[in-house]
């Protein structure tokens, strides 16, 4: 089963605060409900992991992460991230994330993926499975959020800024697994860690999803 997500959210945190968390792949991982970076391999390869529990079974997806893309000049970001289980599930996601100042002085976080899902989980079908996943990703924004604004808070605050040289700023480039640079270290952390991450309720999901249909169908009718 394949489906396409188009995808926006709002950062309450300005651009630089947000490309610098997207750049970031460990720190963006443990943004998703149970999903966490378990390794990384070198500057654009990580091996993770996500625990997902439908009823009383635990699935756990080990899989890769490539980053495909990185240009800081449109603040984009292209990965390629592939999964599966034990019990022969997989799931792969081709992902494109842009970075982009508001007028408010925040930021969005604008995403395109690509998902093809085999399996057990693709019995849900294409409609049910883009409705778990915008739950999904509301979940990862409003982490993400929170992770930036605790970035930029962490920062000093404004002072002097470095006097122009004159000579012009070289151009960037897109970043390609050949010439990639390491990615920026984790960055300190301005409050508590977080908890580790827990396995992913797919029903509980699933039920809340019906739960908000069933209501807005009643709803409707009145």
């Amino acid at each position: 089963m394949e489906f396409k997500l188009v995808k926006q959210y709002k950062v309450a945190a300005s651009v630089d605060a947000a490309w610098q968390l997207l750049t970031n792949v460990p720190e963006v991982a443990g943004c998703m409900p149970g999903a966490q970076i378990s390794e990384q391999l070198d500057a654009t390869h990580y091996k993770g992991n996500v625990r997902v529990k439908v009823g009383p079974a635990v699935a756990a997806f080990a899989g890769d992460i490539e980053v495909l893309a990185l240009d800081p000049a449109t603040r984009t970001l292209r990965m390629l991230g592939k999964g599966a289980d034990k019990g022969g599930s997989s799931a792969s996601m081709d992902l494109t994330a842009i970075v982009a100042a508001a007028d408010d002085g925040g930021s969005t976080l604008n995403g395109q993926a690509n998902v093809i899902i085999n399996g057990k989980f693709a019995q849900f079908g294409g409609r049910m499975m883009v409705s778990v996943s915008d739950v999904l990703l509301g979940q990862f924004a409003a982490t993400f959020s929170d992770k930036a604004r605790a970035l930029e808070d962490a920062r000093p605050s404004a002072g002097s800024a470095p006097a122009s040289t004159g000579h012009a700023e070289p151009a960037s480039t897109t970043v390609t697994p050949s010439d990639a640079p390491p990615l920026p270290a984790p960055a300190p952390r301005a409050a508590a860690a977080a908890p580790a991450a827990r396995e992913l309720n797919l029903l509980s999901l699933v039920w809340a999803i019906l739960r908000g249909w069933i209501m807005g169908l009643f709803g409707r009718k009145a």
